[in-house]
């Protein structure tokens, strides 16, 4: 009875919460309100800022905090033209270079982004660095942790409310929270993102960074360098939430036009 009325449950807030992506047009389910989602990150954002040592490298950190920048005027100003300023409506852009050998980098909600010191010797310039915050800028803007809460909520948690979730299960909530976004995420029953998640991202990425006046086309050797630096050790496609190097190197290739047109349209 009870798996009949969480199926029920989740039917009715799929039909009644279906959004669309901007720019690819895919239909979504999104069930937390974006001002909600955005204080919890600007909460967890500071927490982790301050267990975390940033970089006291002020070329390094200058040139990521430049590149942001560049890729968030680039999107406000798409937003912009589009008359969709309020889609971005409750954003605090910000972006650190933190202390931390690992190769990664993420985005919450509201435009919070942290790039790992580890991430620059893959990245190399700045067009191999607007490729990675591109794509995880692209995450946060096509509200993939909020499909992954939504998700969460109603398969982890029987689709109760987020304020019950905060109040009665709080430590869950808050590694729902941080799973969805990417931060210290492992494989288990929900994903960080999804391939089609991750694909999307790198679309949109290609999209904004070459809004941005970067080279899209910086992509395909990032990625190859990404290859490279995991020395073959990537899990097969199917056990993975990332597209294998080769898909996903041959798509980018294939939306390269795509972004240059934006680019031509919208760009600087």
């Amino acid at each position: 009875m009870r798996k009949k009325f969480l199926y029920f449950l989740a039917l009715a807030l799929v039909l009644s919460a279906c959004k669309k992506v901007p720019i690819t047009g895919r239909k979504q389910v999104k069930l937390l309100p974006s001002s909600t989602l955005n204080s919890m990150s600007f909460t967890n954002y500071r927490d982790f800022l301050q267990s975390n040592r940033l970089s006291n490298n002020a070329e390094q950190t200058n040139m990521v905090k430049e590149v942001g920048k560049n890729i968030q005027n680039a999107v406000v100003k798409y937003f912009a033209s589009q008359g969709q300023s309020k889609y971005l409506e409750g954003y605090s852009w910000e972006f650190n270079l933190v202390e931390d050998p690992l190769v990664n980098a993420w985005c919450m909600p509201g435009g919070k982004v942290v790039v790992y010191t580890g991430l620059l010797p893959v990245a190399k310039d700045r067009d191999g660095l607007a490729v990675v915050m591109g794509h995880e800028i692209a995450h946060a803007i096509a509200n993939h942790g909020n499909e992954r809460m939504s998700q969460g909520l109603v398969t982890q948690m029987g689709g109760i409310g987020l304020g019950v979730a905060l109040s009665q299960k709080p430590q869950q909530t808050q590694q729902l929270f941080m799973g969805a976004y990417g931060v210290g995420t492992q494989v288990g029953a929900l994903l960080p993102f999804s391939r089609l998640h991750e694909s999307e991202a790198d679309e949109l990425g290609l999209i904004f960074m070459a809004m941005a006046g970067y080279k899209p086309e910086a992509a395909v050797p990032f990625w190859e360098r990404m290859a490279a630096a995991s020395g073959g050790g990537a899990p097969p496609e199917f056990l993975s939430t990332h597209p294998s190097h080769s898909t996903r190197i041959k798509r980018l290739k294939e939306a390269i036009p795509k972004a240059k047109a934006y680019a031509s349209r919208y760009g600087k």
